[in-house]
C-alpha cells in the first residue's frame, strides 16, 4: 500500500510528508514551504502542489489540515488565514488541483485523531479529550477511536470569560503569569472539561507542552492529564490517517 500523505496548513507554514501508518511517522522528509500572504484558497492550492510535487513517486490520497472548522470538506471559519476560506468546498478545490483525492479537516481534529491512534491516548477506550495549548484552545474528541468534528472546546466560558483569553499559552505570556498562576487558570478550564464531558484521559499538546515538567503536575484534576507525544508531528499524521480512512 502506498503511504498516504498529510499536510499541516497553518497561518505561517505549511509542511508535509507521506506517512507510514504502521507506525504513525513520516515515512520521508518532511517539507515546509512558507504560508503565501495572503493565504488565500487558490494561493494555498498552489503551494500544496508544489509541495507534493516534491515527491514525484507518491499519487496516494492527501489529507490537509486548515485552522477553521471543517464540515463536509467545506471551511466554515477562518483562524490566521484569508476570510476567502470561509464557504470554500476545500476538498473538492484541493482534488482539482492536486489531481488526487484530498480531505480537509480541521488542524486540532487531526491532531487528536493521531494522539488517539499512535500517541498518548492510543489504546484507550471512551471519550478522549485533546487540547492544544498555544494562540488558542484547540480541542478534539475522539470516542472509542471516532472523531468527534469541531467541537472548539476552547470557547467555552468559564468564570465569565471565554476560556481561551485566559487560559491559553498565549495569555500567560501576554500576562506574565507565573505557571503556578497559569496552572490555576487551567485548573479552572480542565474541571470544566471534566463535568461537562467526564473524559477518560485529557491530552495536552501545543509547543508549551514540551514543558509539561515545569506545570502539568500544578494542575488539580482527577482525570488523567497528559502530554502529547507526537508534538509537531501529529498535524500531518493525523491529517494522513484521516485521507487513508476517508479514500
Amino acid at each position: 500500500m502506498e503511504h498516504p500523505f498529510g499536510i499541516d496548513f497553518g497561518g505561517t507554514g505549511i509542511k508535509g510528508a507521506p506517512v507510514d501508518l504502521s507506525v504513525g511517522d513520516f515515512a520521508d522528509e518532511r517539507v515546509r514551504f512558507a504560508t503565501p500572504q495572503p493565504a488565500t484558497p487558490d494561493a494555498v492550492a498552489d503551494v500544496l502542489a508544489e509541495l507534493v510535487a516534491a515527491f514525484p513517486r507518491s499519487r496516494s490520497a492527501v489529507g490537509v489540515t486548515v485552522p477553521g472548522v471543517v464540515r463536509r470538506g467545506v471551511v466554515g471559519s477562518a483562524a490566521n488565514i484569508d476570510d476567502a476560506w470561509i464557504g470554500t468546498d476545500a476538498d473538492a478545490l484541493l482534488t482539482e488541483r492536486l489531481d488526487r483525492p484530498v480531505h480537509v479537516v480541521n488542524d486540532a481534529d487531526a491532531a487528536g485523531v493521531a494522539e488517539a491512534a499512535y500517541g498518548a491516548a492510543r489504546g484507550v477506550t471512551g471519550l478522549v479529550i485533546v487540547t492544544t495549548l498555544g494562540t488558542g484552545i484547540g480541542s478534539a474528541m475522539v470516542h472509542d477511536g471516532v472523531l468527534v468534528p469541531n467541537s472548539e472546546l476552547g470557547h467555552l466560558e468559564v468564570d465569565g470569560h471565554d476560556a481561551e483569553t485566559r487560559a491559553s499559552n498565549v495569555a500567560r505570556k501576554r500576562e506574565d503569569l507565573s505557571w503556578e498562576e497559569w496552572a490555576e487558570r487551567l485548573t479552572r478550564y480542565y474541571r470544566t472539561l471534566e463535568m461537562l464531558f467526564s473524559p477518560e484521559v485529557l491530552v495536552v499538546g501545543g509547543g508549551v507542552s514540551k514543558d509539561a515538567d515545569e506545570w502539568l503536575h500544578l494542575v488539580d484534576v482527577a482525570t488523567p492529564l497528559v502530554p502529547a507525544t507526537l508534538r509537531n508531528r501529529a498535524g500531518v499524521v493525523g491529517a494522513a490517517l484521516l485521507a487513508h480512512r476517508l479514500t
